[in-house]
């Protein structure tokens, strides 16, 4: 049985730190920039982690 591939989108979207979390980026900070207050655009530019049953299933399409 071949080797199973990594998904390309995960990849490019998740990584996983060093004692197993998974980072992801947070949404709303591509355009439409003007509106949005200094401390909110801030926060935006922050990593976050996935969270809940969600992190097993990127977990699995990182390590595939």
């Amino acid at each position: 049985m071949p080797k199973m591939k990594t998904n390309s989108s995960a990849k490019k979207r998740f990584s996983l730190t060093a004692s197993g979390k998974v980072r992801r980026k947070k949404a709303f900070k591509r355009h439409i920039l003007t509106k949005k207050d200094h401390d909110r655009k801030k926060r935006l530019g922050r990593d976050a982690f996935v969270t809940g049953g969600d992190r097993s299933r990127v977990r699995k399409m990182l390590l595939a």
